[in-house]
């Protein structure tokens, strides 16, 4: 007969601590005092990390446009401006003596500014695209070189001097250069913000979570130490990859949320073993052993998600990845060694300063333990195909926006609509004939005759979506033209013309840039490692959910769901960014488009989140069916003891994406309220209704696993228990399929006091 290792439960006799157990409680007070020094150590590294950070890396750097941006960066920097001066001249001509005299007089002051190079303006070249149609404005062009921190310095150093009255003209300051350099200023301010507004109202959530608000206070600090940590993890970083500024924001969040989801579920648990009778230290060692091991799984659950960017070219993308596994693992870290020995110094006084004793009357009674929780449970097994059918089209209709979405890049209008670059640049597309700037760039190289260039500029004038052809301007064997599209820089003529470009047949060598053309590689990019990003997050997934739970069918359901909670986020992004719905309300300006790297972004993030309280939910279950092997009564249960847990965890992660959401910078208030919305409807929706009602219509085949798959998992699969169930005998079954009912004894469970997450 299959013979079954019970793990230990709470109240069956208290186990002796374990070797990590034994390791971060041994020194409880040293290991505080080490972690209050490193901490401090942490704010000195990550000081000043906002000015390290980048605000570009969209570009694929191995694509065309890339090469062709630098070479003609290299051999025309007049071709590529990336600062902008707009002068008005009011009510006069651009072209009345006086004006005219202003403008020359800033255009030869600014080509005389130490790094800046490739200086023009409408005043030499009499260009009518640096003209407005009206004649009140006009631009002066330039390039500033360098990294992104050197242009941002020497913009520091030179907007004050040009920015303003001079004479009869009054310059705005705009440019690429400048649109980056006002967007990571902003970030860095959103982001203090953000911070101000989210830890107060997470710590009253936490007090009326845990009722106790030194329980409380717990979390928040465990949180404060990854916020810390993740500064200098970042500053770190950039001494050798460029990191983008918008990491500065999400990493922040990620390392304040899950440190408190993290600790929020190992405080729960260690209050739970307290309520029990264990003493301090068993309690601790229980919670290591059971909380402990579900926090590390989801720790690298969330990692495996954020590595997935690692297959793509862009450093927006890469930077997340390396920057989130570190904060991830920083936060698990925090909560699995700083938490316990502060624990076992607090002892019972974690429930000290219960300040939900001022408004209960005395003696009233409390509700029992989980009873909101086991009617929902009950209510969605009774009703199990009601639900999920209903939660699964309620999702589907939620992701139906995203069939119409529109890719494209970032720019100006990602500001607040007051900010300078933004009035700069929208200035020109609305008065400026042809969108400056907006045009493509061709290079070419090798070598060519008067003659072949010609032929070649009449090739291109004669394709349908061009506007205009200027150039060539020829250097040595290097020689570039200036090609105007039909109607938008990025619309579809436009994105279409790069693709005629470059098939064209010619006698030289041609690269092809501008912002269509970085467009159309990013996609390019994208389309052709996203499957190799998600087979990655699909087989690690897949992997360690079966060494949690030992079922071939969980990780199936696991996978699809996560992926189904992420369509309303989807939706939505679509519906009020791209489409502009609410853009008054949430004060953006909608362009019309989703920038490429987004969704890819917002993707890895909400399935690694939606798998971490996946973990949380389904470690409870296998954890209660392990003892008892009563399918359905271990999904009531699981669902009773960590809904109240995953749904606060939840609103708390929220409430820091929200705060992110805040910001005036548009992808970031995209981030911040798209993961939001996906982390509430995974732990309200998917969670809660969807995943126990699958799991009541799979019944007892959701733990079936064939023979060889059983003694895989029962030699390295993991528990929440901590005991891996190996079979004693040939071909013996393991956790995956435990005992029927009828042969097991009953497992007593002794009543205690219900937690306040449960209830």
């Amino acid at each position: 007969m299959t013979q079954v290792k019970t793990p230990p439960r709470s109240g069956d006799g208290p186990p002796r601590p374990g070797g990590w157990t034994r390791l971060v409680t041994a020194r409880p007070r040293l290991s505080l005092l080490a972690a209050l020094l490193l901490t401090a150590l942490a704010v000195l590294a990550g000081s000043g990390v906002a000015d390290h950070l980048g605000s570009g890396g969209w570009e694929d750097p191995a694509a065309e446009s890339t090469y062709a941006t630098k070479a003609l960066e290299r051999e025309f920097p007049g071709s590529q401006p990336n600062l902008l001066l707009l002068v008005d001249s009011g009510r006069a001509s651009v072209d009345a003596p006086a004006v005219a005299a202003a403008a020359r007089s800033l255009t030869t002051r600014l080509a005389g500014e130490k790094g800046v190079t490739g200086v023009g303006s409408y005043w030499q070249s009499k260009s009518p695209a640096l003209r407005a149609e009206d004649g009140r404005e006009a631009l002066i062009a330039a390039r500033i070189t360098g990294d992104e921190n050197t242009m941002g310095r020497t913009l520091d150093r030179i907007a004050p001097h040009y920015r303003g009255t001079h004479g009869p003209v009054q310059v705005k300051v705009g440019g690429i250069v400048a649109v980056r350099h006002e967007m990571q200023t902003i970030i860095k301010e959103d982001l203090t913000r953000a911070e101000m507004i989210a830890l107060p109202i997470t710590l009253v959530l936490l007090v009326m979570v845990f009722g106790s608000a030194v329980a409380a206070l717990l979390p928040l600090g465990i949180g404060v130490v990854a916020i810390l940590g993740t500064n200098a993890v970042l500053r770190g970083l950039t001494s050798f990859t460029d990191v983008s500024v918008f990491a500065l924001n999400l990493t922040t969040a990620l390392g304040l949320g899950l440190a408190i989801d993290y600790a929020l579920f190992i405080v729960r648990r260690y209050r739970e073993e307290l309520s029990t009778g264990a003493d301090p230290l068993t309690a601790v060692g229980t919670t290591l052993r059971t909380a402990g091991r579900t926090v590390l799984f989801s720790a690298l659950t969330v990692a495996v998600s954020l590595a997935a960017m690692m297959v793509f070219p862009q450093y927006f993308l890469r930077s997340f990845a390396y920057a989130g596994i570190a904060v991830v693992l920083l936060a698990a870290a925090a909560a699995l060694i700083l938490l316990p020995a502060a624990l076992i110094l607090l002892g019972h006084r974690v429930n000290s300063w219960d300040v939900r004793r001022l408004f209960r009357r005395e003696g009233e009674a409390r509700p029992a333990e989980g009873t909101a929780w086991a009617r929902v449970a009950s209510l969605v097994m009774r009703r199990a195909p009601v639900f999920a059918l209903g939660t699964t089209a309620l999702l589907v209709l939620l992701g139906l926006p995203f069939l119409g979405v529109r890719f494209g890049t970032a720019d100006d209008r990602q500001l607040p609509s007051a900010a300078e670059s933004h009035v700069v640049q929208q200035d020109i597309r609305e008065g400026f004939p042809g969108s400056p700037g907006g045009g493509l760039e061709v290079l070419a190289e090798g070598g060519a005759t008067e003659a072949q260039y010609a032929a070649y500029r009449q090739q291109v004038a004669a394709l349908p979506e061009v506007a205009r052809v200027d150039g060539p301007l020829v250097r040595g064997d290097a020689a570039y033209f200036t090609v105007q599209p039909v109607g938008e820089a990025v619309d579809d003529p436009a994105q279409r013309l790069v693709g005629d470009l470059r098939s064209l047949d010619t006698p030289f060598d041609t690269k092809v840039t501008g912002t269509a053309a970085v467009l159309v590689d990013t996609k390019h990019a994208i389309a052709e490692r996203l499957p190799w990003a998600v087979l990655f997050i699909v087989v690690v997934t897949l992997l360690l959910v079966f060494l949690l739970t030992g079922s071939v069918l969980i990780p199936l359901q696991a996978v699809v769901l996560n992926a189904l909670s992420l369509t309303a986020m989807f939706g939505a992004v679509v519906w009020v960014f791209q489409d502009g719905h609410l853009s008054g309300a949430l004060g953006f300006t909608s362009s019309g488009s989703i920038e490429t790297t987004l969704p890819v972004l917002m993707f890895c993030v909400a399935f690694g989140l939606s798998m971490d309280y996946g973990v949380f939910l389904l470690s409870r279950i296998k954890e209660e069916y392990d003892h008892t092997g009563d399918h359905n009564a271990a999904v009531r249960h699981g669902l009773q003891r960590t809904g109240g847990l995953i749904t606060a965890a939840a609103v708390i992660l929220a409430v820091v994406m929200v705060a992110i959401g805040t910001s005036r910078v548009t992808n970031t208030k995209m981030l911040g309220l798209g993961i939001a919305l996906a982390v509430l409807m995974d732990a309200m929706v998917v969670r809660s209704l969807l995943v126990p009602a699958i799991m009541r219509l799979t019944g007892r085949a959701t733990w079936w696993a064939p023979a060889p798959l059983r003694r895989f998992h029962g030699r390295f699969g993991m528990s929440e228990a901590g005991e891996v169930l190996a079979p004693k005998g040939r071909g013996a079954n393991t956790s995956a399929a435990p005992p029927r009912e009828q042969d097991r004894p009953p497992v007593a469970r002794g009543r205690r006091t219900a937690s306040p997450v449960e209830r």
